[in-house]
């Protein structure tokens, strides 16, 4: 079903209302096989049309008619948890993270003996969702930035919080480790040692890796096995800042808020739980939605102005506040290598960005001079384009690396998000918001004195095939 902003757990049911199209895939297994047999095996992707229906559509036998796929039918055993929707059974893996939940630590934990540490992290685009649902009103043009300095003050001396960060620093960590798997790959590659290896797939995005360890077991050892930002922020304050301030990991309680209701399942992947000190990495995910929520029963206008909210970066707390990455809204992964490219090539590069469908599926070719081709990777967001990606991996050799998201028009978009998730207008809105206000300069002798200070292997993680295991409303992961 489609969520609004103020969805709780008593609001989930087992089915998708008319208004809201699924994302999910349909694998089709009666394709015409006469037309197949005259004309040999053709090379097919799928066609979106003006009214939504999509077909499967021959590139390489023009002459084969076009076959109209079925509109996907959702049970609780295929249910992919993509931020468009969700059943009871996934519900049932996060019954503990709630806004409800988090109040009641917050709650118990003032009088315990000692208290943990509690800290919020919270996501760019969620900010950016904020801002551009304050920009709506008569606030006027509300930065990411603004809208940080206000839920510092909020979460801090309204709910008690003893830290509040953004997870931009997190980010940067994990494209900078995202890059460096990219390489390890493709010097593989180069080795004749290919499989598997490229095109490297995104990882950030949990609906994606959902769909692929329920449906596609086949295309996980191409997605690359760097953590997303929001387990990279767990490490840090956890294991990272937790160390400074004296606390093991169980000492400390870490809370998200997130674009989109499938980082709650991320947080409770068994691979992020620490079994000596019995804890998470990330103890609760909320949604930008339920954050607004915890304001509104708090009687706290975000529209009102906080001192020094528009004073640019201060000293750091730990981690330095809002770093901006050119490239995409969801993250910028697949610039982030184009741009290590550029930056380390010995010629000059020129890179062409070829729109396939719309703005949710573009290529992009790196060339060096006399026109020969570096890297190949694209932007895939939604599962309708991903189909076809999904066709190509591990038959041909058309990319190096894609950038892969669930949900259209990527995170800023996401089922968690303020507002009607879908609505194209308003994902403009949140787009533009998205990159208000200044980009700023990262110290080096700060990100060099983290990643030294991380264990080997703290960045990355393992994807596997699950099959889920129903009984009544319980799913097995």
């Amino acid at each position: 079903m489609a969520f609004s902003g103020a969805l709780t757990l008593t609001d989930l049911n087992d089915f998708i209302t008319p208004s809201q199209a699924c994302i999910k895939p349909v694998e089709q297994k009666d394709a015409p096989k006469k037309q197949e047999r005259e004309a040999g095996a053709a090379e097919t992707e799928i066609l979106i049309d003006s009214s939504g229906a999509y077909y499967e559509v021959s590139t390489s036998l023009p002459t084969i008619s076009n076959n109209k796929l079925e509109q996907a039918q959702i049970s609780l055993n295929d249910c992919l948890a993509c931020s468009g929707c969700i059943t009871s059974a996934e519900s049932v893996l996060i019954t503990l993270q709630s806004h409800t939940e988090v109040l009641n630590f917050l709650t118990a934990n003032a009088s315990s003996t000692p208290p943990k540490i509690p800290v919020i992290s919270i996501a760019p685009q969620s900010l950016a969702s904020l801002a551009a649902s304050l920009s709506s009103s008569s606030s006027g043009k509300v930065t990411p930035r603004q809208v940080l300095r206000r839920l510092k003050v909020f979460c801090r001396d309204v709910l008690g919080f003893a830290y509040v960060f953004d997870t931009t620093f997190a980010r940067e960590l994990a494209l900078r480790e995202h890059v460096a798997e990219f390489l390890e790959r493709r010097d593989r590659a180069a080795e004749k040692e290919n499989e598997g290896q490229l095109p490297m797939l995104a990882s950030a995005c949990p609906g994606w890796i959902c769909y692929a360890e329920k449906a596609h077991a086949e295309m996980l050892p191409f997605i690359a096995k760097t953590k997303s930002p929001q387990q990279v922020m767990g490490t840090l304050v956890k294991s990272w800042m937790g160390g400074q301030w004296g606390r093991t990991p169980d000492g400390v309680y870490h809370v998200t808020v997130m674009p989109c209701y499938d980082k709650k399942l991320e947080a409770s992947r068994k691979d992020f739980y620490d079994d000596i000190y019995a804890t998470r990495d990330v103890d609760c995910v909320i949604t930008t939605g339920e954050l607004e929520l915890m304001m509104r029963e708090k009687g706290w206008d975000l529209s009102v102005a906080v001192g020094g909210e528009m004073d640019g970066p201060g000293p750091e707390e730990y981690l330095p506040e809002l770093v901006q990455h050119p490239g995409s809204s969801s993250g910028s992964y697949l610039q982030s290598i184009i741009g290590h490219l550029e930056a380390t090539s010995a010629r000059e590069l020129t890179v062409t960005v070829k729109t396939i469908r719309n703005a949710d599926y573009e290529e992009y070719t790196v060339t060096e001079e006399g026109g020969r081709v570096v890297f190949k990777g694209a932007k895939c967001y939604g599962f309708r384009n991903l189909q076809n990606i999904v066709r190509k991996v591990g038959k041909e050799r058309g990319y190096d690396y894609v950038e892969v998201m669930a949900c259209p028009g990527g995170c800023v978009n996401g089922g968690g998000q303020v507002k009607a998730w879908g609505d194209r207008e308003w994902t403009g809105k949140v787009e533009e918001a998205y990159w208000r206000g200044e980009a700023r300069a990262l110290d080096g002798e700060t990100i060099d004195r983290v990643m030294g200070a991380l264990k080997g292997g703290a960045l990355r993680t393992e994807y596997r095939a699950v099959e889920s295991d129903v009984v009544g409303l319980a799913v097995k992961w």
